[in-house]
């Protein structure tokens, strides 16, 4: 039976760049009584099972996926976590 690698892709704006999405939770949590929040920033987990590739082929394969469909590089940096 195969070996499944397991990977995460995490997909969050780079610094400086405007979160209005997590801006407005921000606001909202504030109203809700947690004043100690000052900054929130909101971004994506997108999590894989790949078969059939070594680690470093699963990494190659996501970072592609990652710079092709999964962030906007303006804006976007992403993380990738294998297991």
């Amino acid at each position: 039976m195969e070996e499944l690698v397991k990977a995460t892709v995490i997909v969050e704006l780079k610094d400086g760049v405007l979160d209005p999405q997590g801006q407005a939770i921000q606001q909202l949590l504030v109203q809700r009584g947690y004043s100690q929040i000052e900054q929130v920033r909101v971004g994506k987990k997108v999590e894989f099972e790949l078969s059939g590739v070594s680690v470093e082929q699963g990494r190659t394969m996501l970072a592609e996926v990652a710079d092709k469909l999964l962030a906007n590089p303006i804006i976007e940096q992403y993380r990738i976590e294998l297991e």
